[in-house]
């Protein structure tokens, strides 16, 4: 994932030289100050940039309600709940073992419990320091672009605003999130294949799994071997042995074997991902781009439609897919394509999970002479990945940028249908 930034950074790709030679443009003059104007202090006028003196009753203290599953059946034991606001993860906690779940704002702490919360401090519109540090909540106004949602491995979560939220009393109920299971056609998750391999050779694999989890990896490649030389078709087995063996750097013999397990079942997913990764590493950009266009034409719960994180029963990261992507049409100079595909996988990195993608971005809206949209996701990057590789490149470009005076970014372009 380092790889592309430095093709970008180093490359002087996002900052041309051209730009250094470009004079800044003027400052505006700046705007003449209003009269000022006496008002009383028992009648404050509303301003939505400055604190305000909320009553109590204005205050969301707790968000209480309960996740259930579409279909009746019992949830996982790790499903999360997360309010997000502005795009942002601000609060994570887990539901009980009931379903249900209890969300306290009233300190502002961030009850994240993984590195996916935005740890920064939660700044609202209207909120009032003084309520806020007495442990008093969130003024209803600060929650207008939040929504709840559920995060679990093989579901997806239907989302609710707080945009209504009416307190009544210090705990509001927001009722149900419903999440729904994931399901794909026979073969790609469930690789029908498989279930017709010899008992010797599902033991071999389940063997090399066993020893895979342990860390023992001569044995576990061991044990892959052997699985597939009883059954050459198994994919499962063939995509496992790809990955220990590129875990002991055996890069040649991990991508014969990933091969092999696409050969073997071509919508089974994760080896073809494998492949992509290895083709990236060796910016072989058109070999890039057929393996994703794969993946992405195989994407049968549409997942560049779906808002948040979502991690199917493949275990696939759909993001990473997007990203080699858009890596790849960007490096072969298809700029429309590489923007489309870097939007996909920016609304699904939520957590988010790939700081590189951030450049990508950056390089992308440069090229389109988008220079404030460079900048906005040059800080992004900056802000998730501080102390990243290229965080002191990134940086120096920022301030480029930032002397130039350029115009803040227009608004995005919607992710197309």
């Amino acid at each position: 994932m380092r790889r592309l930034s430095g093709l970008i950074l180093a490359s002087g790709i996002l900052i041309p030289a051209a730009w250094a030679q470009k004079p800044p443009s003027p400052s505006p003059p700046p705007p003449t100050a209003p009269p000022p104007v006496s008002t009383p202090r028992n009648n404050v006028p509303f301003s939505p940039n400055a604190p305000q003196p909320y009553s109590l009753t204005d205050l969301v203290l707790y968000l209480s309600g309960s996740v259930k599953t579409d279909d009746g059946t019992p949830l996982p034991s790790n499903v999360l709940i997360e309010r997000v606001c502005s795009a942002r993860i601000r609060q994570q906690v887990y539901v009980d073992t009931g379903g249900g779940f209890n969300m306290d704002l009233g300190t502002m702490a961030q009850q994240t419990v993984d590195a996916s919360g935005d740890s920064s401090a939660e700044i609202n519109p209207g909120t009032n320091p003084q309520l806020a540090a007495q442990g008093q909540g969130i003024p209803r106004q600060a929650l207008l672009n939040c929504e709840l949602r559920a995060s679990v491995a093989g579901f997806r979560s239907d989302t609710i605003s707080l945009s209504n939220v009416m307190p009544s009393a210090k705990t509001v109920n927001i009722g149900a999130i419903v999440v729904h299971r994931g399901e794909k056609v026979q073969g790609q998750t469930l690789n029908a294949k498989a279930y017709r391999a010899p008992k010797n050779a599902i033991r071999a694999y389940e063997k090399g799994l066993q020893a895979q989890r342990a860390g023992k990896l001569p044995e576990a490649q061991h044990n892959f071997q052997e699985a597939v030389k009883i059954y050459p078709q198994y994919a499962y087995a063939w995509y496992s042995l790809g990955e220990v063996l590129q875990k002991q750097t055996q890069k040649d013999a991990a991508k014969s074997a990933f091969e092999r397990a696409m050969e073997s079942d071509s919508k089974f997913l994760p080896p073809c991902l494998a492949l992509a990764s290895l083709a990236y590493e060796q910016e072989d950009w058109h070999q890039v781009l057929g393996l994703t266009r794969h993946i992405l034409n195989l994407d049968t719960l549409d997942y560049g439609k779906i808002n948040g994180y979502v991690l199917d029963l493949d275990s696939l990261d759909y993001s990473l897919a997007y990203f080699y992507n858009a890596a790849a049409n960007f490096m072969l100079g298809r700029i429309e394509e590489a923007e489309k595909s870097g939007l996909q996988a920016e609304r699904l990195d939520v957590r988010p999970l790939h700081p590189q993608l951030r450049l990508l971005m950056a390089a992308i809206f440069t090229k389109k002479n988008n220079y404030g949209g460079a900048m906005e996701q040059l800080r992004e990057y900056l802000r998730i990945s501080p102390n990243g590789r290229s965080a002191p490149q990134a940086r120096e470009q920022l301030a480029q940028l930032e002397k130039m005076n350029v115009a803040q970014p227009p608004d995005r372009k919607a992710i197309p249908n």
